[in-house]
């Protein structure tokens, strides 16, 4: 006891200048982080009070340590604090997360006055988040679209004017799904496609819709880059 009265006794007040200065900076990096966050995003889960909480973290992990500064029971006890307090915000984005945890590193790294690994880590993250978000490093797709439409069931020129519509405008084509409809009177293919060109997209719903007996034509394109 004796020994932890003597370590909260001893705690410094920060001084007011450095104080302010450290916010400023953990301010003005949060601040960047942000900028490079809307610039990079892509999809459509875009929320702008997720962008002003980015700003405000930093700033609040600077002030946290700017307030513990040397002290291990107030550490511990701000620590126990933030136990208490459940977070009940999900994010669905895995790249969310981690510009969340580089603004704490920075309002932490500027509550302790290392404002030049901030401002260093600062610059390398954002330089990295660009990269990645400009050169869509590691996107993969197999598929552009998913085609579906109707056939009747009783004719057999259309389902095989139907696939060589697919063939001559798609290097690659996927069956997905066979089912009966209208009373078994027609049935519903749904396939998945890629096309050959930028151009092949109009002149295979073109192709298709000229064929006898083909209804219900939609196409749906995918990009797994956007999220729903």
């Amino acid at each position: 006891m004796d020994l932890l009265n003597q370590m909260s006794s001893s705690t410094a007040t920060a001084d007011p200048r450095l104080a302010v200065a450290a916010m400023l900076m953990a301010f003005v990096c949060s601040h960047a982080l942000a900028l490079v966050y809307v610039w990079s995003h892509r999809g459509l889960s875009y929320s702008q009070s997720f962008v002003q909480a980015l700003v405000m973290a930093s700033v609040a992990a600077a002030l946290m340590m700017l307030v513990i500064g040397n002290n291990v029971v107030w550490g511990i006890g701000v620590m126990g604090a933030l136990a208490l307090v459940r977070f009940r915000t999900n994010l669905r984005d895995s790249r969310d997360m981690m510009f969340v945890f580089v603004s704490l590193v920075v309002g932490l790294a500027c509550g302790t006055s290392a404002f030049t690994l901030a401002i260093a880590g600062t610059a390398a993250f954002s330089l990295v988040a660009l990269y990645l978000g400009r050169m869509a490093f590691g996107f993969r797709n197999y598929f552009d679209a998913l085609v579906r439409f109707t056939l009747p069931s009783g004719d057999a020129a259309t389902p095989a004017g139907a696939a060589e519509c697919l063939r001559k405008h798609c290097s690659r084509v996927a069956l997905t799904m066979v089912q009966q409809v209208a009373q078994g009177d027609a049935t519903e293919h749904v396939y998945q496609v890629r096309f050959r060109r930028e151009d092949s997209r109009q002149g295979l719903v073109r192709d298709l819709e000229q064929l006898h007996g083909l209804s219900n034509l939609s196409l749906l394109l995918e990009d797994t880059r956007v999220d729903l």
